[in-house]
């Protein structure tokens, strides 16, 4: 057996034996444990702190200093109770998950679907986006959820079982072109987390005001199949039993019929959509990822944080 393959045995035995303990541990609990381990990752071990520091100033330059470093530590904190209501999603039933969560938007969303002709939901790292897709699938929503493969295929693995689970079918993102068409010619709802850096792959369209390189996935979708795109949204209500309220907002941008405008401005209509959400819980937001390390040819200003890919 290769190191690498003894790795993923050993991370995915703690991935079981952690998640086992979880379970059993009361709720309340379980997610102070999450919070505390956040609250450790960001403030004492610092881990990527540097990108989270610089994004929120990027975002939020005319905040104070104070006020983005609270933003920043309350994100790690956010981000270990998620890690922890993940790490228990595996156990619930669709009608907890029904119970869990309240639907703004889900008779538009609905209508939109009668129609036939699919539904393409953009959505981004806000909340807890997979409780929010399982959530939409327990409600009896076809859902097909594009996911890039994970590194440890037992991780990989078990995700999938749980999702699937929970009434989604998943597609990996390679099959995506193919397979993706296919369900919303069906009827299905296609949901895509389009909020990370797509390098060279992506569209240039402003996110709080900086470009960033954007997936096209979603404008393409829902140009090529004739559908309306919508945003979906997830945040967490505030208590440490954990409520959600997801948003499904349809995405409105004049459609030119040159093909290449249009996927720009669809992606820049569903890109400030997540925006404003964002800005309503920025506690809630993955800062972690280098949004806007890919930057257009010719950029001036500072440089993005440095690290590695992600």
């Amino acid at each position: 057996m290769s190191d690498k393959g003894l790795a993923h045995r050993l991370e995915y035995g703690g991935f079981k034996l952690l998640s086992s303990v979880l379970r059993i541990l009361p709720e309340r609990l379980a997610q102070r444990f999450g919070a505390v381990l956040g609250w450790v990752a960001g403030s004492v071990l610092r881990i990527r702190r540097n990108v989270v520091d610089r994004n929120l100033e990027l975002a939020f330059p005319d905040r104070s200093d104070a006020w983005r470093r609270r933003v920043a530590r309350a994100s790690y904190v956010h981000l270990g109770r998620e890690a922890v209501a993940m790490f228990r999603m595996a156990g619930l039933a669709a009608e907890d998950l029904v119970a869990r969560t309240a639907v703004v938007g889900l008779e538009t969303f609905v209508e939109a679907i009668e129609e036939g002709h699919g539904v393409v939901v953009a959505t981004g790292h806000l909340g807890n986006w997979e409780i929010g897709g399982a959530a939409v699938a327990a409600r009896g929503v076809p859902l097909v959820a594009v996911v890039k493969g994970m590194a440890n295929r037992r991780f990989d693995a078990e995700l999938t079982r749980t999702r699937e689970r929970l009434g989604m079918r998943v597609v990996e993102m390679s099959y995506a072109p193919r397979d993706g068409l296919r369900a919303l010619r069906s009827g299905a709802v296609v949901a895509l987390v389009a909020d990370q850096n797509a390098r060279e792959y992506g569209v240039f369209v402003p996110f709080f005001g900086t470009p960033a390189s954007t997936w096209r996935g979603p404008a393409v979708f829902s140009l090529r199949a004739g559908c309306p795109l919508f945003v979906g949204t997830v945040r967490r209500e505030p208590g440490w039993h954990p409520r959600y309220r997801i948003e499904l907002t349809k995405v409105e941008a004049e459609r030119s019929g040159d093909p290449e405008r249009d996927v720009v401005e669809l992606t820049a209509a569903h890109t400030a959509v997540l925006e404003r959400a964002v800005r309503e819980a920025p506690e809630q937001y993955f800062w972690q990822h280098k949004r806007w390390r890919t930057r257009p040819a010719g950029a001036e200003g500072p440089e993005p944080p440095i690290g590695d890919s992600v």
